[in-house]
């Protein structure tokens, strides 16, 4: 995002530079009723205000921020300027735009509303980006104080409430198409201070007489249209026709007045209303001539505990609910460029991973494993949860199916997480053998952070650590540590890699939990937003092939879908939990992103740059404009990249 004419922006209305003080700080108290000094000399006065006879400029401030900003509802007003993006084909980019009210024109208890409208997107040559398709808007809500959860916005009633001496946010995302045309796109977006809801039904309700006769009118049209036998076509045609007369009537009711107006919107905006008194920000897409591809370059595999969603949503094991929930669940989360799997937890860190809920001959199986935005996916190791002939029965009936199919290669086995001691080491070996006489090639990840206690493996604890290879060879062949090991020590990385054996197809993935904390990047509730992009930043400057998060939606245990939303203790907020359910915010069963799931997005769209930056160097440039696109972009991502990680 880059500044602009702030002027223009603003459509020829020019906002006051000056930030109002913070409340509480150096006299503060701005938290109600606090006016801009730059109000064109307008006298608002003491009285409640006539929204529609003030531009929405005299009653609030409006400014963009970056996603990765965490806007606060104390963050001070800046100058409204035009904001510039640059995406590739199948990438999102996101920005926000922040809400500080001056005074309040609402009498309903807070300051008021404003109704949030944008434009398509269109090129010179006639191609868009349409609203609600490739442009969606959603409310940034503070989960323990901090800006995270996105909640979408009604796009029938796009309106926020704003409180006094509270800055507000709104969470803007662009989405390109695979197929959309390269070119400059460019549109608006209107803020506009509206009723409240409540306000209006306080202004229009009707009088008992006039709801009586409406009622008793649409009676009538029930008792009417009600199913009969009708002794002719003729008294058919005459009563509804009695129907389609009361009803007219009823539409004609002053008090539905503004509904014709706005054909039947409410408050919707219409274009003269929006350039006499809404607030004007200027937005422009520059689209880049490449696409990123369906595939991530690098697989990144979080986990989904089952145990929550059962808990939640109240369903039963493998019942029919239980079942939709997941294939939700799974669906949904393929957006952020992520390769999900399922998880069941069990005793001394032992755990059952399984992307697909079907088993191998299903139907649905096939579609999940051949789905091309899914990089890698576990496949169950049953007799964790019942050591019975059965179960292994079913496990190499498994393997046998999946081997034979293309996507084999992306199968991978996760049996235990951060195994501790010589004891799990000799389980997972144990298993190894088990699954590598079903099929040679199997993959198996294990996660540690140290090496096996009770063994004389090295004389250092990092020694011991790094030598972890040369005990679970050949029974793991993706070694997945943690980042937490690493600190700020990234010449550790070359002793780690020097371990592993790639002609033995053995690759070095890493993983955050608990660890690294600030200032290292982690996805934990707080942290800033270029710490939650540069967790992949820094897998790709490692060198590591792959990722794996343990969790996105292990909040503490809730038996209702709209129950509080409760991090775990002993971890830090926010740690396994990058999305909320959507009951907890309104009546949608959609999941709600956290604006840290959306910059884990961003940083894998960075990351898939920098992996493709050889071959776009080499990619046929056809005009100048397109050239210097190019080499900006990867100096932006490489200037970026190093000098974040590098203070790291």
């Amino acid at each position: 995002m880059e500044p602009g004419d702030s002027n223009s922006a603003a459509g020829g209305k020019t906002q006051s530079a000056s930030a109002p003080p913070v409340e509480g700080v150096a006299g503060g108290g701005t938290s109600y009723g606090w006016v801009d000094g730059g109000l064109r000399g307008t006298s608002l006065g003491a009285g409640v205000i006539d929204h529609t006879k003030v531009h929405s400029e005299d009653l609030l401030h409006v400014w963009s921020m970056p996603s990765t900003a965490n806007v606060s509802q104390q963050e001070a007003p800046r100058p409204l300027e035009k904001v510039n993006l640059l995406a590739a084909r199948n990438e999102r980019e996101s920005f926000q735009i922040a809400l500080r009210p001056k005074v309040s024109w609402s009498t309903s208890g807070i300051a008021g509303s404003v109704q949030i409208q944008c434009t398509d997107l269109c090129s010179s040559s006639g191609d868009r980006l349409v609203v609600d398709q490739s442009i969606t808007l959603r409310r940034v809500v503070p989960i323990l104080g901090v800006p995270d959860a996105l909640v979408p916005i009604d796009p029938l009633s796009p309106q926020i409430s704003l409180y006094p001496g509270e800055t507000a946010a709104v969470w803007v995302s662009l989405n390109v198409p695979c197929g959309q045309p390269p070119g400059l796109y460019e549109g608006e977006i209107f803020i506009t201070a509206v009723k409240t809801e409540l306000d209006s039904s306080r202004t229009e309700s009707l009088p008992k007489s006039e709801r009586y006769r409406l009622y008793r009118e649409l009676r009538s049209c029930l008792d009417i249209t009600e199913p009969r036998d009708y002794s002719s076509p003729e008294e058919m045609v005459q009563r509804l026709t009695s129907a389609s007369t009361t009803l007219r009537r009823m539409l004609d009711n002053p008090a539905l007045q503004d509904c014709q107006e706005s054909n039947g919107f409410g408050d919707m905006m219409d274009e003269d209303v929006m350039n006499n008194v809404s607030v004007r920000l200027k937005l422009s897409l520059t689209v880049w001539d490449f696409t990123l591809p369906v595939t991530p370059s690098l697989p990144a595999v979080f986990g989904i505990s089952e145990t929550v969603i059962e808990d939640r949503f109240c369903l039963e094991h493998g019942t029919e609910g239980w079942y939709d929930a997941l294939d939700h669940h799974f669906r949904w989360l393929l957006q952020f460029r992520i390769s999900p799997f399922f998880c069941r937890w069990g005793d001394s860190m032992r755990i059952l991973a399984y992307t697909c809920p079907w088993p191998a001959d299903h139907p649905k199986a096939n579609e999940y494993y051949s789905d091309p935005r899914l990089a890698a996916y576990a496949v169950p190791y049953a007799p964790i949860l019942s050591c019975t002939d059965a179960a292994k029965n079913s496990l190499r009936r498994e393997v046998e199916i999946l081997k034979s199919k293309p996507h084999w290669s992306k199968a991978y086995f996760y049996l235990w997480d951060e195994p501790l001691n010589v004891e799990q080491y000799d389980m997972i070996c144990n298993i190894s053998n088990e699954l590598r006489s079903y099929s040679p090639d199997v993959r198996i990840l294990t996660t540690y952070y140290c090496g096996p206690s009770g063994s004389e493996l090295a004389p250092s604890t990092f020694e011991a650590f790094v030598k972890v290879p040369n005990v679970l060879r050949p029974h793991t062949q993706i070694f997945c540590t943690s980042e937490w090991v690493l600190g700020t020590r990234e010449d550790l990385v070359k002793d780690i890699v020097a371990e592993l054996r790639p002609d033995l197809g053995e690759e070095w993935w890493t993983y955050v939990c608990m660890g690294p904390s600030d200032p290292q990047p982690n996805w934990h509730l707080g942290m800033r937003g270029t710490q939650h992009r540069a967790v992949m930043w820094r897998v790709w400057k490692e060198g590591g092939t792959g990722f794996l998060y343990w969790g996105t939606n292990c909040y503490e245990k809730a038996m209702i879908p709209s129950a509080e939303i409760c991090f775990r203790r002993g971890l830090p907020p926010g740690d396994g939990v990058l999305f909320y359910p959507g009951e907890v915010f309104s009546s949608s069963h959609e999941p709600v992103a956290s604006t840290r799931l959306e910059r884990i997005l961003s940083g894998m769209q960075v990351m898939i740059l920098l992996i493709m930056s050889p071959r776009l160097r080499n990619i046929h440039i056809k005009s100048s404009q397109s050239a210097l696109m190019s080499r900006r972009v990867f100096v932006i991502l490489l200037g970026i990249s190093q000098r974040y990680l590098g203070a790291c």
